[in-house]
């Protein structure tokens, strides 16, 4: 779309990977959560007493164009899709690298390519996958791109309630992020009930926010080092 290659792209990602083989898999590697006894609390991101990840199944789907073709048809503008960033680091096939380096630069790359600050952004969808890792680095890595003001930064997770949909995440995700934005409404982490002191931000705790959002920040930090995160802002004529 920037270079005039396509006026219209639709993208997303499905995933229905709960199989035997599957969840064979992500259980040999002890990527899933063991909280058999409750699994509606079993997706707990950056709680204290998260143990692995829930697996969930979905699709989601986006409509990327220009705004001069989205006007021509006469579409429902949802936002305006501003900034892209993506990194591999390579560090391990499963564990984040320990000092958060691929995933702040893979923010800090979307934040220049949207040409804002990181003062700009005012929600930030997590990857926040529950597990012991992940939450701690992400965490790390948020704190190291936006400093003191992390913490005035509502933080939350959609895989606390939709599980991790693997392939379909980024996609859901994003559309999660849009339709806050549209809403003036931030989804909460649910199932978060234990501090954890080396993830201490704000997560906005099982509770929906009523909150005007302009700059928002999503972010997909994959097994194997894969990052992407992507930054939409409110459209606006």
């Amino acid at each position: 779309l920037r270079y005039g290659d396509a006026d219209v792209i639709i993208s997303g990602g499905s995933e229905a990977a709960i199989t035997p083989l599957g969840v064979a898999g992500f259980c040999s590697i002890k990527a899933l959560s063991m909280r058999n006894d409750a699994p509606e609390k079993a997706s707990r991101p950056f709680d204290k007493g998260r143990d692995g990840f829930l697996m969930g199944e979905g699709a989601g789907i986006v409509v990327l164009e220009t705004l001069e073709h989205a006007k021509a048809r006469g579409a429902k503008i949802y936002g305006e899709l501003v900034g892209y960033g993506a990194s591999d680091d390579a560090y391990h096939i499963t564990a984040p690298q320990p000092e958060a380096n691929s995933a702040v630069q893979a923010m800090k790359m979307a934040l220049a390519d949207a040409e804002i600050s990181p003062e700009a952004i005012d929600y930030i969808n997590a990857h926040g996958t529950s597990t012991e890792y992940n939450d701690k680095i992400e965490t790390l890595a948020i704190k190291k791109v936006f400093g003191d003001r992390a913490y005035k930064i509502p933080v939350s997770s959609t895989k606390s309630m939709t599980g991790h949909l693997l392939g379909a995440a980024g996609a859901v995700e994003l559309i999660a992020t849009l339709l806050c934005m549209e809403n003036g409404f931030i989804h909460p982490t649910i199932n978060y009930e234990t501090p954890d002191p080396e993830c201490d931000l704000d997560y906005v705790p099982n509770t929906a926010r009523q909150q005007q959002i302009t700059c928002a920040l999503s972010n997909s930090l994959g097994f194997g080092g894969h990052n992407s995160v992507i930054i939409v802002r409110r459209y606006a004529e």
